[in-house]
Formats: structure tokens, C-alpha cells, sequence
């Protein structure tokens, strides 16, 4: 796998290019030190998202079954994709949103503390090959949980992608992306 565009293209381009000119930083929220990334500037352009998603669609493999995101935003981007590329979508809650019972949970390690993560149980995902999307990859504590998530309910990871890669903040080599910060 590798990054939908490569460094110093405009796509990336950290200094006012097209994808980086409407996105707004946010600094210290949701809390003091962290900086927030406002994507809906460009979800709110039908172009620009319509190419996000185009972009993120041409990394899925081919052998994916499911498109699974982390709520909320991920949804954002996987729901799109699940449709264009006719997969199934797996949409991994917040806690309480779904009886304990009908849920598998991963705890994890974020930015600013730890949170949890539930997958709802489904039979159908044993074997099956799930992809994961998200809209920023920044210290990487989602996507390894939603990895645990589909080692629990004995799927396959067979890879990642995200909108924003924020790649001074985890090791990943083989995570898809649109745009590095």
C-alpha cells in the first residue's frame, strides 16, 4: 500500500494548496495542547468531497467485504465508500449507544485519554475481509482498536485509509491517505 498522493503535491500542500486552503485548525480543543481539525469546510464542497472519496475509493482492495469506521466522522467518509464500491459497512460505536450484550469492546489509548470502542455482534463477520476508514490518523489508538475489533470477531484487517494522515504523531507505513499533515 502506499499514500493516494505523494509529499509536495498540491494535494498536500501545508502551505494553502486546494485540499489544505478550507480545512480549519482548532488549537486546544477539545482540550488544552491538542489541535483540532475542522474538516467540514470540505464536506460542504460537493467536489472536494466527491474527491476524497473517489481518492479513498481507489485504495480498498478488492477482496474487502466490509468498510469499517469508528464513529462519528469516520462514518462520513466509509458510508460513501461502502456504496460506491458495493461493500458492506461496519459502523464501530461510542459506548451505550448498543446493549453490552450485543457488543464486542476494545479500550484505547487516544490523543487526550483513554475511550472505548464497540463493534456490534454479527455472525456473518467471521473470515470476512474488513477495510478500515477514518477521517484523521494521528496517534493511531482508533485504528488499532477497530483492528482488535476485527481480530475479536475473527475478521481479516486488510489494511487502512484516512483523509488526513498526521504522520508526526505515529509509525504508520501502510496506511492510506489524501492529505499529510
Amino acid at each position: 500500500m502506499g499514500a493516494f498522493a505523494q509529499k509536495n503535491s498540491a494535494l498536500i500542500d501545508k502551505k494553502g494548496g486546494e485540499i489544505m486552503a478550507e480545512l480549519r485548525y482548532i488549537q486546544d480543543f477539545p482540550q488544552e495542547g491538542v489541535k483540532f481539525i475542522d474538516i467540514t469546510p470540505k464536506l460542504a464542497n460537493r467536489e472536494d468531497f466527491q474527491e476524497i472519496i473517489t481518492k479513498m475509493c481507489e485504495k480498498v482492495p478488492k477482496e474487502t467485504d466490509y468498510i469499517i469506521a469508528p464513529e462519528s466522522r469516520g462514518f462520513l467518509f466509509a458510508t460513501p465508500i461502502a456504496i460506491q464500491l458495493n461493500k458492506g459497512f461496519v459502523p464501530v460505536r461510542k459506548p451505550n449507544k448498543l446493549p453490552e450484550n450485543l457488543v464486542i469492546q476494545a479500550v484505547y489509548e487516544k490523543e487526550y485519554g483513554k475511550d472505548v470502542l464497540c463493534l456490534p455482534k454479527n455472525d456473518n463477520y467471521q473470515g470476512k475481509n474488513f477495510y478500515f476508514i477514518d477521517d484523521v490518523l494521528a496517534t493511531g489508538g482508533t485504528l488499532e482498536a477497530c483492528r482488535e475489533l476485527i481480530q475479536k470477531c475473527g475478521g481479516n484487517f486488510v489494511g487502512a485509509g484516512v483523509y488526513i494522515n498526521i504522520a508526526k504523531l505515529n509509525h504508520y507505513k501502510d496506511v492510506n491517505y489524501v492529505i499529510e499533515e
